[in-house]
């Protein structure tokens, strides 16, 4: 049986379809090595600086990676006695994660009531929450540091988390994802007997780990790099982040670049790994907030 024109030129789409794909793919692939390789520049850049000496980062002549590895540059910045690193490491991991816990909890808990328990004023105390992310942040940082100092929070953790505990962003998002969260489940949760705050603890968070997780990824990632309200609030060396003791390495007198660079290496490892743990989730999470785009 032999096969008419119009039959061959069916055939022969497939395989079009097929190297378009091919072609198609290899692009994407292209594009995102490209995308990888740049965003990876300044990490490169960081662990090569750090494990050189200050003559090789400033010599005119460009060096891919160190003449001679200087492995004791990592214990550098944990031996110098004008800045206790040690601590303003333990002060971020201690910063950010009592942020992010309190962050969970508490805009986890407005966006659940404003999605569920039924309220005459819900609405008006949503868009009162939304106007808030219209208010610069500018405009209330020195109120903010006001209040703290009049508490006699400066110099201590509560100065340094207590303040940004409320996010009226993250309360939205979760407002958001809540909304979409499926009522039947909580309707059975109170067939058994469980009120609003059992239906939250009990059937609600434990199905939303995925986005618990994501907002929990940017919410560490964003209290470990805050630099300016930790630079106000913590005005003694044994109060300062990980931000500001980098900050404390460049002065008007001396810039010491290989110390400067292997302590920005080390604080970066937190958020490599806790960015890893989580990565699987953070996708996840953010597509279940119910935006639209």
């Amino acid at each position: 049986m032999t096969t008419t024109a119009p039959e061959a030129g069916k055939a022969a789409k497939p395989g079009r379809v097929r190297r378009g794909g091919v072609i198609g793919n290899t692009g994407l692939y292209l594009a995102t090595g490209v995308a990888a390789v740049l965003f990876l520049i300044p990490f490169y850049l960081i662990v090569r600086n750090a494990f050189m000496t200050d003559p090789e980062i400033t010599g005119e002549e460009w060096k891919w990676f160190p003449t001679t590895v200087q492995w004791g540059n990592i214990t550098e910045p944990f031996d110098d006695v004008t800045v206790d690193f040690a601590r303003s490491l333990w002060n971020s991991v201690v910063v950010a994660v009592l942020h992010t816990a309190g962050i969970l909890l508490i805009c986890s808990l407005a966006g659940y009531g404003l999605a569920r328990i039924p309220y005459r004023h819900a609405d008006k105390v949503f868009y009162a929450v939304l106007a808030t992310l219209m208010v610069p942040t500018a405009v209330t940082f020195v109120p903010s540091f006001v209040l703290v100092s009049s508490l006699g929070w400066v110099d201590s953790y509560r100065g340094l988390i207590i303040p940004g505990l409320f996010s009226g962003f993250t309360c939205f998002l979760f407002r958001q994802y809540f909304l979409g969260f499926p009522k039947e489940l909580e309707e059975a949760a109170r067939v058994d007997g469980l009120g609003y705050w059992g239906a939250y603890w009990r059937v609600v968070v434990p199905n939303s780990l995925n986005f618990f997780a994501a907002i929990a990824t940017i919410t560490f990632i964003n209290g470990w790099n805050a630099f300016l309200w930790p630079l106000v609030i913590g005005q003694d060396p044994s109060a300062w982040t990980v931000q500001v003791a980098l900050s404390s390495y460049m002065t008007n007198q001396t810039v010491n670049y290989h110390l400067i660079f292997m302590a920005t290496a080390i604080s970066i490892l937190p958020l490599v790994f806790v960015f890893l743990f989580l990565q699987r989730w953070l996708v996840q999470g953010i597509a279940q907030t119910g935006i639209k785009g």
